[in-house]
């Protein structure tokens, strides 16, 4: 049988079954989609690919699914360091924004994060920020597979005036976006401190009748919190139970303050939970208790905020990170082991987007979303567990090959789908703008 691709590799970590790596087996893929995964001996039977690829160092795996960007912001990357979070948004990136803030600035911006997270091995993230429109356009450009936040906050910026102008901007983008393969959109009102009740509730009766998810900066900081409480008399997360707004389709991002009633709420309710471990740190906003909500059954979820508080949107360094963080909490070295992370960084992220049906592991029917890792660098021999090595010893220079959707994205480690050189002047002529 003549098929678009089959590619053979020393390893395939499929993600579902968990903790399963298959040896010298091939995956099939046409148009677009996995029709089969076999032993490699088989494969060369059964299948002849119009492109064949053999990966015989390699471990193939789902793309990572980056769950909470700011892809724009990589454009501020290092400009504001070291400061805690309400100083370096008040002082230094808000007032940024409002000089700089443009449709140019977006798409060059979008450009960089995703040629950076291409390279290190993404193949989805969840954006939010103005001008989810042009995010969307560069991503279809790219052949990056996107869910695009509808911001929503109260105060007027370059993109809207209002609350009613940002959901109407963010449904205009939803209708057009429909038939777009690789893009999908969420509502993602800012944080519980910059939306107010009354568009929380329009944004919660949209997305129920869209049948869309909402995306939220929730309880990052302890002064978040304690701000909340001292002005309503309530932590935020029960205002937004309040609202109607915990359910199955809500994703909380970062949530480093929460107790054991507010963990077994979102249990409850399957609402989702997004973890920023290296923002956090950098922040010092907190620590999400990732091993608990695991244990009380939370969907939790990666994400590498954006590269202006990161610095970077590498999620093999994240998992890293959040693996060995999960376990130092917890006073556990047995939270969060190497598989875990990995369910995180791919399943996890593509349920709490509700994509989980297409993405995030490598199953017959699913589409063609994977990456493939070179493990024969000195940095991870020997290879006793491909799953360890990746979590705990792998770097993204490793990443050598990208498929979104069946299309390669990245052929030996060289982008196929963006100019960088082009991509290098634009960002300098910014790095000129924003550093006067």
């Amino acid at each position: 049988m003549i098929v678009d691709t089959l590619i053979h590799a020393r390893w395939i970590i499929p993600i579902e079954p968990a903790n399963v790596t298959y040896d010298h087996h091939s995956l099939v893929i046409n148009e677009g989609r996995i029709i089969d995964l076999l032993p490699t001996a088989e494969a060369k039977q059964k299948y002849q690919g119009i492109s064949t690829e053999y990966l015989n160092q390699h471990a193939l795996l789902p793309g990572f699914v980056n769950c909470h960007t700011h892809a724009a912001m990589s454009l501020m990357r290092g400009i504001a360091d070291d400061l805690p979070l309400m100083d370096w948004l008040q002082n230094h990136i808000w007032p940024l924004e409002q000089q700089w803030m443009s449709e140019e600035f977006v798409k060059d911006g979008t450009d960089l994060a995703i040629a950076e997270m291409i390279l290190s091995g993404t193949t989805c993230f969840n954006d939010m920020y103005f001008f989810p429109e042009i995010a969307a356009q560069q991503a279809i450009q790219h052949g990056m597979r996107a869910s695009l936040g509808l911001i929503v906050i109260d105060f007027p910026t370059v993109y809207a005036q209002n609350s009613d102008e940002y959901i109407a901007k963010g449904l205009a983008l939803h209708e057009q976006m429909m038939n777009e393969s690789l893009i999908t959109v969420t509502f993602a009102p800012h944080a519980p401190y910059t939306v107010s009740d009354a568009p929380l509730q329009a944004i919660k009766q949209q997305a129920d009748d869209l049948g869309l998810f909402i995306t939220m900066h929730v309880h990052e900081t302890l002064h978040e919190v304690e701000q909340a409480q001292s002005e309503t008399g309530k932590r935020p997360l029960q205002r937004l139970q309040e609202l109607g707004l915990v359910n199955a389709s809500f994703v909380a991002v970062h949530m480093t303050q929460l107790n054991n009633e507010e963990i077994n709420m979102m249990a409850a309710a399957n609402a989702h939970v997004v973890h920023c471990p290296e923002s956090n740190l950098k922040l010092a906003s907190g620590f999400c208790p990732v091993a608990r909500c695991l244990t009380a059954g939370i969907n939790v979820a990666l994400g590498t905020d954006g590269a202006a508080s990161n610095n970077d949107l590498d999620m093999l360094g994240e998992m890293r990170t959040a693996a060995l963080l999960a376990k130092a909490v917890a006073n556990d070295a047995s939270a969060v082991p190497a598989m875990t992370a990995l369910q995180m960084a791919t399943l996890n992220g593509a349920k709490a987007l509700g994509l989980d049906k297409d993405i995030g592991s490598l199953v017959i029917g699913k589409a063609a979303d994977m990456i493939a890792i070179d493990l024969d660098c000195l940095s991870t021999q020997p290879v006793y567990d491909p799953i360890s090595q990746i979590v705990y010893a792998a770097s993204r220079q490793q990443v050598t090959d990208v498929w979104v959707n069946g299309k390669r994205v990245l052929k030996k480690r060289q982008l196929t789908t963006i100019d960088t050189l082009d991509l290098k002047t634009k960002i300098a002529g910014w790095q000129s703008r924003l550093s006067r």
